[in-house]
């Protein structure tokens, strides 16, 4: 088949990570000149992809400590064909307990 005419592919789903996931620590206090700091959420596709598809990330939902700011971001680090990996990062005082975060995939 040629490469040009596969047919589009498209995954989604929701992830909540926080104080019950392993190795989480974004809700540990820190100095205000202390490095920042991130969780990395490994993200498996049910069906992998022919190459890497395009990923889109949107937080959906969070749970911050009121005595300080709310400093969160979620990117995407890496991507694969059969995966990706999401990157939440706080910094300064800011204590994450928790986030959620909606993905869709789209590729060939």
């Amino acid at each position: 088949m040629d490469p040009y005419y596969l047919p589009w592919n498209v995954l989604a789903a929701e992830v909540t990570v926080g104080i019950g996931s392993e190795g989480w620590y974004l809700d540990e206090a820190a100095d205000e000149d202390a490095p920042d700091r991130s969780f990395a959420v490994e993200v498996c596709f049910a069906t992998p992809f022919n190459s890497p598809p395009v990923v889109h990330l949107g937080l959906t939902g969070f749970d911050i400590d009121q005595c300080s700011s709310p400093r969160l971001t979620l990117t995407v680090a890496s991507v694969s064909e059969s995966g990706f990996t999401a990157l939440l990062t706080t910094w300064r005082s800011s204590r994450v307990y928790s986030a959620t975060f909606q993905w869709l995939a789209v590729g060939a």
